[in-house]
């Protein structure tokens, strides 16, 4: 089993790994685009499970809402972000302008996810619950990748 912590983890990885090959790429290439598709799925799924299934419950802690608040907050900005990039031509400067500020706002943020919301969530989700709560954020992340994979084919045939 998976506990929530290194089930989050391992995608903040994958993210990371995600968002330097975007940096490291050029224009509207088929090197940007497959990146930034895998990047734009998993991070949508990413991070709608987490919201359901790990923010959710510090939430019903008081000391635990500030954080969780602070988090789903930076999840909206960067979905706002990820959506205007989506819309703009990969190959303007424009686009790697924001795409580093997302970058860079992401990156603080998985920071500080790891390092003080993973703090004050364990004291909440206690080791025993661990691998129940990552299985149940990987669940919500499948259901919500095919949820993303439909709107993309809803939008094709419209």
């Amino acid at each position: 089993m998976t506990s929530i912590y290194d089930a989050i983890t391992k995608d903040h990885e994958t993210h990371r790994a995600l968002l330097d090959r975007i940096d490291q790429t050029e224009g509207d290439s088929p090197e940007r685009r497959e990146a930034w598709d895998a990047f734009y799925r998993d991070i949508k799924s990413h991070s709608a499970a987490e919201e359901e299934e790990f923010y959710a419950e510090l939430m019903k802690h008081t000391w635990g809402q500030d954080a969780a608040r602070h988090s789903v907050h930076e999840h909206a900005e960067m979905d706002e972000i990820l959506e205007e990039l989506n819309e703009m031509d990969m190959s303007s400067p424009g686009w790697l302008t924001r795409f580093r500020t997302l970058k860079h706002d992401y990156e603080h943020h998985m920071e500080e996810e790891e390092e003080e919301v993973f703090t004050r969530a364990r004291k909440v989700v206690g080791e025993e619950d661990n691998d129940a709560y990552g299985k149940r954020f990987l669940d919500r992340k499948e259901k919500e990748l095919g949820l993303i994979e439909k709107k993309k084919e809803d939008h094709l045939e419209d």
